[in-house]
């Protein structure tokens, strides 16, 4: 078991318990350039931090043996008779999972939640159905994968310094759709790229559904169409799917509003780590006052396209981390303040608001910069604004 972060220790257990010998390789054990550690391996198991150029991960394949992403090693431990609905995307994938987690449960399902939102797929023990989150990262390396019902919500630039360029980045999230029996997909999508043994669903946000959803934005009703296809598609009955989006109340560090101070809403979408997720952000609240909060550590995409998003209603613009010479360099002339931390971006457009306006956190970056992942970097921002003074 290559990466002995949360996934992997999930399945190295589950592995031991059923017999298996497991060899755990980590770059926290200082193991990682040890080619004797493939002696007599069957099968080389990887999470989804670990690069397939690694150079255990290469010589594994150069000598033969099996490479498996985590999830493709969770689904052979699934129990028989488990269907699976799969999730993928670009933006909006987490959301789009709890949603139908939600509404499962709502229509009486026996159903589990798993994959990328953090509760490993390895851990799934008993369910009848399981809806799992699953990113690129984890689809790079399946095999026989095969889900009932495979969604794809978008694909926009993302991980690029990971997979170097967008069609190895696409290549790898279509891989959700190698053996599914039913695919979800945008109606703008080139259906012809899918397997011809799939039955293809369309959807888009202006669909009309059982019940305007709750969360808010456009972004959110087009997952939220996304996931009613794939009930649907399922058998699940619309009285379930209307309760379910009247109700939901979305997930945490995606458009969460975390408090209001002095009239003053803050909204943590640290959950945003790529240009796309941000836009969504900023177009859901383009009908009030914003100031924003941009920065984190790069992934290899342009900010460019960030610049069109930010209308006349954001009244001032923060950035933070790594990122902040390249976002400074794109907004042309466009007034703007480098705080550096959050700590002092938080502070700062708190000066700069007024009773009535947002201050969003919709980094457009990842948070590798100043912090282990996105949910860190929400926590902070929800502990910086609990300390202002009302």
């Amino acid at each position: 078991m290559y990466g002995m972060a949360r996934s992997g220790r999930a399945v190295a257990a589950r592995l031991e318990e059923r017999g298996d010998e497991v060899v755990a390789v980590d770059r926290t054990f200082g193991n990682e350039l040890d080619l004797n550690l493939l002696t007599g391996v069957d099968v080389l198991v990887k999470s989804p931090g670990v690069r397939g150029e690694a150079t255990l991960v290469s010589a594994a394949r150069e000598r033969g043996i099996p490479v498996w992403s985590e999830v493709e090693a969770a689904w052979r431990l699934l129990p028989p008779g488990t269907r699976v609905v799969g999730v993928t995307g670009t933006n909006g994938k987490t959301t789009t999972t709890e949603l139908l987690g939600a509404i499962f449960r709502r229509a009486g399902r026996d159903v589990a939640v798993a994959g990328n939102v953090g509760t490993p797929l390895s851990t799934v023990r008993a369910a009848e159905w399981v809806v799992c989150e699953l990113s690129s990262f984890q689809l790079e390396d399946v095999e026989t994968l095969a889900c009932d019902v495979a969604v794809l919500l978008n694909l926009e630039p993302d991980h690029l310094d990971r997979h170097g360029s967008f069609d190895a980045y696409r290549d790898a999230k279509l891989r959700i759709f190698e053996r599914a029996r039913v695919a979800v997909v945008p109606r703008s999508f080139p259906f012809g790229d899918l397997c011809e043994s799939v039955t293809v669903v369309g959807f888009e946000a202006s669909d009309p559904l059982p019940a305007e959803p709750l969360i808010r934005g456009a972004h959110n009703r087009e997952n939220a169409s996304a996931a009613t296809a794939a009930a649907r598609a399922t058998g699940v009955g619309d009285d379930a799917i209307a309760e379910t989006l009247r109700t939901f109340p979305g997930v945490p560090h995606r458009l969460e509003l975390v408090a209001t101070v002095g009239g003053i809403s803050f909204v943590n979408d640290s959950k945003a780590t790529n240009v796309a997720a941000a836009r969504r952000a900023l177009d859901a609240y383009a009908d009030e006052s914003v100031h924003v909060i941009l920065g984190g550590s790069l992934k290899g995409e342009s900010f460019a396209p960030l610049v069109d998003a930010l209308g006349d209603n954001v009244r001032s613009v923060h950035l933070v981390g790594d990122a902040s010479d390249e976002l400074a360099a794109v907004l042309d002339g466009r007034a703007f303040h480098r705080d550096g931390a959050l700590e002092r971006a938080v502070g700062h457009a708190y000066e700069e608001a007024a009773p009535g306006d947002v201050v969003l956190l919709s980094p457009a970056c990842a948070s590798y910069d100043q912090y282990d992942n996105f949910e860190q970097r929400g926590e902070h921002f929800r502990r910086l604004v609990a300390s202002l003074a009302p």
